[in-house]
């Protein structure tokens, strides 16, 4: 899988995956209270799994619900760019 996640994306994805890895994890330690009962717990869970998948798209840079949906926010060098850098110029 190509990169696909880059820009305003990654540096979105790379504050609110922490930050809700935070909040879920500090709601199971019961230092934060979100909801009441089971549904607190449930919203703890889902707070803390799309919070490190966040995470991880964004210092991956992958993320396969892009590349399904076709969303590429990746602006890496092209391939004539990477290819000549290495290169040397002809004279």
């Amino acid at each position: 899988m190509e990169k696909n996640v880059g820009g305003y994306d990654r540096i979105a994805r790379a504050i609110l995956g922490p930050v809700l890895i935070v909040v879920g994890a500090a709601s199971l330690a019961g230092f934060l209270t979100i909801a009441a009962g089971t549904l607190g717990l449930v919203i703890a869970v889902a707070a803390l799994l799309v919070g490190a998948v966040l995470a991880t798209t964004a210092v991956t840079q992958k993320c396969p619900l892009n590349d399904l949906l076709g969303v590429d926010t990746y602006e890496g060098a092209t391939a004539t760019e990477t290819e000549s850098a290495g290169k040397p110029r002809a004279q």
